[in-house]
């Protein structure tokens, strides 16, 4: 059974970091390329970032590049995302998923304010 966990949320100020993580479960993850979504109340879920399978290339939404950085540990099937310079407008719940399978974890929340 696919499964997705992750973790890392929290409340921070602007101009704070989080590192999120996300476990991966019942699928060789090393033969999927990872994403990171967003969604922040009331609006769709977005695209953040995403990584090839062994990790060589990467990709970001024009709101994150230069703040977001995705990483990804195939020996411990987990994805990351560390997002610094972090600001309001980054509130949201964060989803991991790999690329072309249709599952979702429950998403870990992200909350910027002062």
């Amino acid at each position: 059974q696919v499964q997705f966990v992750e973790s890392g949320g929290d409340l921070v100020q602007p101009g704070g970091s989080l590192r999120l993580s996300c476990a991966a479960s019942g699928f060789r993850f090393s033969s999927y390329a990872m994403t990171w979504y967003r969604q922040a109340p009331g609006k769709e879920r977005e695209l953040v970032a995403g990584i090839t399978r062994a990790g060589g290339m990467t990709n970001y939404a024009d709101s994150v590049k230069g703040r977001f950085t995705i990483s990804r540990d195939n020996a411990k099937n987990t994805v990351f995302l560390q997002m610094n310079s972090l600001k309001p407008e980054d509130t949201a719940v964060y989803y991991c998923k790999a690329e072309g399978l249709t599952y979702w974890g429950q998403g870990t929340q992200v909350s910027v304010s002062s």
